[in-house]
């Protein structure tokens, strides 16, 4: 499903009424799916709406009226003079036939519900004076909260708090969801966010042109691996993971059991000469090899049947690394890099993504977490308070020539082209050692399954949010690989394919 920026709604509401829709037709729909959405969450006692000066507003005074015909007990407080409201708010406000209260804090009482339809989306300034007084008085007083489009406080395109923010119980949007649906912290503001179609047509996308996507599977559904009847193991790919030392050597173990159960066909450890007897007694279907250099390395893919590296976790930090990832690029491998392939370019990043450029291939994928992110991107800080995660991903993508995966509750994966997703469906317990490992395991997978570079990391983050949600509480890494069957069964459900 298509995300759209503040502006690219804005666009969408012009295009819908440059061919023929009605303003405030657009609101009156908006309007009523507020109230019925405040009819679920309160079926009795008074609601409070509190409105803003604009068309957020409206939509407030519009399920005021939608309510009050319904027989609730209705209040409505408006942060503007109801003759100082312009166009459609205005038309509104008019068919609000109750009194507007003064905007005084202490008179919210003990209210059922509050409606809150102060600002919405389009916020792009800090909150302050009487409406911050507002946002926090709602805030202490309890009750639970409707916001209209999004919570009030929360820029709608980068998902931060403007200064203070309202927690609402459950957020009404039109059409299709912001980033701040999506994005932390907007995404923990809003509660249930619920999607209504007001009248505007599909029709509008196609000049809008949205490159940005909620990431659920009917995304990359066209470029899901489905293994063919006829098919055999090397059909499927061959994976080689680089393994670290004796000491480090868990994270490649993780990692390789992860591209195995995302269905690569085989998999191979590349082990240094002192962890080999510990990387062959701990796995089985996962195959062990000698490797202790760059050299070897390059032995190894002139078998062009070892189509895709993980490289990273575990690895160690140093130029031994940096050697194995210039390798692998100059084979032209699809490769994941993770974890130490990226620290280990920290003091020369322009270096890495410079090669990159040169190797001319579209399948790598970096997967940093925020502490790496900002040693390979330093300048895209994320302490700019205008500057969103998604922004950064897609400048760092841009800038890297690779695809992007920022992990987090939130993980943003984003091409070079712009194109980008937003994850919504991590749990909290997925935040453990080795999680990170399993999750480049899985996209090295995709890749010897010839999945696109910025699919495989769309659908490995998909995958490795839905195992978290199997595993369930409790779980270690070690759980996510035995968990993926599950997932893999689920999708093929969702897809309508036998097995």
């Amino acid at each position: 499903m298509e995300i759209l920026t503040t502006g690219e709604m804005e666009q969408a509401d012009r295009l819908a009424i440059a061919g023929g829709a009605s303003g405030f037709a657009l609101m009156l729909r908006a309007g009523q799916a507020v109230a019925n959405a405040a009819a679920d969450l309160a079926e009795e006692g008074p609601v409070l709406v509190i409105t803003g000066c604009g068309n957020n507003g409206g939509d407030g005074f519009v399920a005021a009226t939608e309510l009050a015909a319904r027989g609730y007990d209705v209040s409505v407080i408006s942060l503007c003079e109801r003759n100082s409201l312009k166009g459609d708010a205005a038309l509104a406000a008019k068919g609000w036939k109750g009194p507007v209260l003064p905007w005084d804090p202490s008179a919210l009482g003990s209210p059922a519900l509050i409606i809150d339809a102060l600002f919405g989306a389009g916020l792009n300034r800090p909150v302050r004076g009487d409406a911050r007084v507002m946002i926090e008085a709602i805030i202490a007083n309890g009750a639970p909260v409707l916001s209209v489009d999004l919570p009030s406080g929360i820029n709608g395109t980068t998902g931060t708090i403007m200064g203070a923010a309202i927690r609402a119980t459950e957020t009404v949007t039109f059409f299709r969801k912001k980033p701040a649906h999506l994005l932390l912290p907007g995404r923990m503001h809003c509660g249930r966010v619920r999607v209504v179609d007001i009248g505007i047509a599909d029709v509008v996308l196609d000049e809008i042109r949205p490159i940005t996507f909620e990431n659920i599977p009917d995304y990359w559904q066209s470029a899901f691996p489905v293994p063919r009847i006829d098919g055999h193991k090397y059909v499927r790919g061959h994976a080689v993971v680089v393994s670290g030392n004796l000491t480090s050597t868990g994270a490649a173990r993780l990692s390789a059991r992860g591209a195995l159960r995302a269905g690569a066909g085989l998999v191979t450890v590349l082990s240094p000469d002192d962890a080999l007897g510990a990387n062959a007694a701990a796995l089985t279907a996962v195959m062990v090899r000698r490797m202790n250099d760059a050299a070897g390395f390059a032995e190894f893919l002139a078998d062009r049947r070892l189509n895709a590296c993980i490289i990273g976790p575990g690895a160690g930090i140093g130029d031994e690394t940096r050697a194995l990832v210039f390798t692998a690029l100059a084979a032209g491998r699809a490769m994941v890099l993770d974890a130490d392939a990226l620290t280990s370019f920290a003091d020369t990043p322009d270096r890495l993504f410079e090669t990159i450029r040169q190797s001319g291939s579209s399948d790598i994928v970096l997967t940093p977490h925020e502490g790496e992110f900002h040693r390979l991107f330093s300048e895209m800080s994320n302490k700019h308070p205008l500057r969103s995660k998604l922004e950064r991903v897609r400048g760092a993508a841009q800038r890297s020539g690779a695809v992007v995966l920022l992990k987090g509750a939130d993980t943003v994966v984003a091409a070079p082209d712009g194109r980008a997703t937003i994850a919504a469906n991590a749990p909290p317990w997925l935040a453990t050692a080795g999680s990170g490992d399993v999750l480049s395991g899985m996209i090295g997978g995709l890749l010897a399954q010839n999945v696109p570079a910025f699919e495989a990391a769309c659908m490995g983050v998909w995958m490795h949010g839905e195992a978290g949600q199997e595993a369930g509480p409790g779980m270690i890494a070690e759980d996510l690989p035995e968990v993926l069957p599950a997932v893999w069964r689920r999708l093929y459900d969702r897809f309508g394919i036998d097995y």
